[in-house]
């Protein structure tokens, strides 16, 4: 349930004087762009308030209430435009990760910028981060998919054992742990006990790691963002906010 790459500011949402309990609006199509102020508006069904988001790709969207109406969203995103531009200026100026890795490029390994370079020769090529080897099939050319390839089997190998782990230490009930490809979440939860984490925690340091996975456990206890569940997670990860800056200066260098 955590996940990191986009920007949200969040107003009430209050029905114009007179009205109670108003029929929804009907929806008006999903993905619809307001050419004054090129955001997008996105109705919800779900959501209670008005919601303005800068997604990681760029994308701005209004989400728009149930209850709520497409004209009150665009005076919301006016109210709210030095934000959304503040956002924009925060976007701009995060560290993005590469898009082609080759010998030299600086990638995130275990929390660190590192430098991939060549490895003792063997059989096959070689490449190092740090102390790891990794094989590749050779040393030119987009080094990018097998080197992803090669972090996400270690991160299967690692991530589960120590969400196990974990769990026995918090005496939370875990039924499974997978690792996935997640694009726009660190992991996630669902009310049977499974327990979903990104493989690139692996190229984080080992507390913001650890944090994720306190994150998800402690939402098996308390399936919202309350100040109860902060408090589990305060419990069980006293420097939970320091992972989260981690997060917030870094997560751009992972594609999140």
């Amino acid at each position: 349930m955590t996940d990191d790459g986009q920007q949200s500011l969040l107003g009430f949402f209050t029905p114009a004087p007179g009205v109670h309990r108003a029929p929804p609006v009907p929806a008006p199509v999903t993905g619809q762009v307001e050419p004054r102020s090129e955001v997008v508006l996105e109705r919800s069904q779900r959501a209670r308030r008005y919601r303005l988001t800068l997604r990681r790709d760029g994308t701005a969207v209004a989400t728009i209430p149930a209850r709520g109406s497409e004209r009150e969203a665009r005076r919301f995103v006016e109210q709210h435009r030095d934000w959304l531009e503040r956002a924009r200026e925060r976007q701009r100026r995060r560290p993005r990760v590469a898009e082609v890795w080759t010998i030299g490029t600086r990638v995130l390994w275990r929390g660190e910028l590192t430098e991939i370079r060549p490895a003792a020769s063997g059989e096959k090529p070689q490449v190092g981060l740090a102390a790891d080897v990794f094989r590749v099939a050779r040393f030119d050319g987009d080094l990018r998919p097998t080197l992803e390839a090669h972090l996400a089997r270690r991160a299967k190998i690692e991530l589960p054992a120590r969400a196990w782990e974990l769990a026995a230490v918090t005496g939370v009930e875990v039924t499974h742990v997978t690792v996935r490809n997640q694009r726009s979440r660190w992991g996630s939860c669902s009310a049977n006990g499974t327990i979903s984490l990104n493989w690139r925690l692996v190229q984080t340091p080992d507390f913001v790691r650890d944090y994720i996975i306190y994150h998800e456990l402690m939402h098996l206890r308390e399936m919202n963002h309350s100040a109860r569940f902060w408090a589990r997670v305060e419990e069980v990860c006293p420097g939970w906010r320091e992972a989260e800056r981690w997060i917030k200066r870094n997560g751009s260098l992972l594609g999140l």
